[in-house]
């Protein structure tokens, strides 16, 4: 299974953007799919997650209610939009996909061992 991130650009705070997972390979809609970030210096953060349907989602404390995912499987794509966005969510942000059920726990959802394949990442910077 392959996956590209891309959308990440430079916003000001406040402003919002939509990054996209382009995933391919057999049996792609068996996939759950994570996205994590990190910041320099930081440890990868789990941002949430997607069921492989699109049915089920679960996002960290500190993105909530900011961003939303949802999935295109005739596509292959999943989508993370972000609004509200704030100088904190700068980072790299990587989506993963596992065929595990990850949305069932948070703590299962936000952790990278449960994802078997991962994109090269795509950087959001957000600042004035």
């Amino acid at each position: 299974l392959q996956l590209v991130e891309s959308g990440g650009a430079l916003v000001q705070p406040g402003g919002s953007l939509r990054l996209s997972c382009a995933v391919s390979g057999p049996a792609v809609e068996k996939y759950a799919i994570g996205w994590f970030r990190q910041a320099p210096g930081k440890e990868r953060e789990g941002v949430g997650c997607i069921s492989s349907s699109g049915n089920s989602t679960r996002y960290a404390d500190s993105v909530r209610v900011r961003f939303t995912f949802s999935r295109d499987n005739a596509k292959n794509t999943v989508f993370l939009q972000m609004t509200s966005l704030k100088p904190e969510d700068s980072a790299t942000y990587y989506c993963a996909a596992g065929l595990g059920p990850v949305t069932l726990l948070q703590s299962v959802c936000v952790s990278p061992g449960e994802y078997d394949y991962w994109g090269q990442g795509t950087q959001v910077t957000v600042s004035s």
